[in-house]
């Protein structure tokens, strides 16, 4: 599976951002697809994912703010972003993970996009 992540860019806080990750290759697979982001000088974090069948899980830090879907064909899978906070600046990767049923920690994910920059300005 290729992943292609989108859409990132420099924006102010408290405004919105959309980004897409589009999958390609072995899609008709069962995955969990996630975002997770990596902010200046700190590690990887788990943003949000979405299991297979729909369900999703968030980090604290982006409950209320951040959404996660697909397409109906699950080839696309986004990341929407509201009131955006300085902290929220990061490189954010798309992944998948073949352990469909849950919501897996980095080192399941088997395959990962090339990752997209989003800055926050206050």
């Amino acid at each position: 599976v290729q992943l292609q992540a989108s859409g990132g860019g420099l924006v102010q806080a408290g405004d919105s951002l959309g980004l897409s990750c589009a999958a390609s290759g072995h899609t008709e697979r069962r995955y969990t697809m996630a975002w997770f982001r990596q902010p200046p000088g700190k590690q990887r974090e788990l943003v949000a994912c979405i299991i297979y069948t729909g369900g999703t899980t968030y980090a604290d830090s982006v409950k209320g703010r951040f959404t996660i879907s697909t397409d109906n064909a699950r080839n696309t899978v986004y990341l929407y972003v509201d009131s955006l906070k300085s902290e929220d600046t990061g490189v954010y990767y798309c992944a998948a993970s073949p352990r469909w049923y849950e919501c897996p920690s980095s080192a399941m994910y088997e395959y990962w996009g090339q990752g997209t920059q989003v800055t926050v300005s206050s």
